[in-house]
C-alpha cells in the first residue's frame, strides 16, 4: 500500500515557477514509477510527466516539455515536479500517482494523492 500527499501548489504570475512535491508513505515506494497529472475544471485528467522507480528515465507531455522537470529522491520517499515559465493554461489541480511501471494513462495508476491546486494569473 502506498499513500501519496502532494504539496507546493499556489498562486503564481505567468512566467513564474513552482515546485510541487509528492511525498509517499510505504517502504516499497522506491519500487514504483510515479506520474504527475493535472485536471482543470470540466476537463479530463491530463498526463504531465512520469519517472521510473530508479529515476533513470523520464517522459513529458509536449505541452510541458522544456518547462517542467520531474525528479525523485527515494531516500526521502519524494517525487518533485519543478515547473517554470508557467502559463495561465497550466492552471489545474495537480495529482501524483504511483504505479509499478511508468505510464501516460491515468487509469494505469493504482495509487493517487488528493491533489494540489496551481493557479497561474495572467
Amino acid at each position: 500500500q502506498v499513500q501519496l500527499v502532494e504539496s507546493g501548489g499556489g498562486l503564481v504570475q505567468a512566467g513564474g515557477s513552482l515546485r510541487l512535491s509528492c511525498a509517499a508513505s510505504g517502504r516499497t515506494f522506491s519500487r514504483y514509477a510515479v506520474g504527475w497529472f493535472r485536471q482543470a475544471p470540466g476537463k479530463e485528467r491530463e498526463f504531465i510527466a512520469t519517472i521510473t522507480w530508479s529515476g533513470d528515465w523520464t517522459h513529458y507531455a509536449d505541452s510541458v516539455k522544456g518547462r517542467f522537470t520531474i525528479s525523485r529522491d527515494n531516500a526521502k520517499n519524494t517525487v518533485y515536479l519543478q515547473m517554470s515559465s508557467l502559463k495561465p493554461e497550466d492552471t489545474a489541480v495537480y495529482y501524483c500517482g504511483a504505479n509499478l511501471i511508468p505510464s501516460v494513462t491515468a487509469t494505469d495508476y493504482a495509487y493517487w494523492g488528493q491533489g494540489t491546486q496551481v493557479t497561474v494569473s495572467s
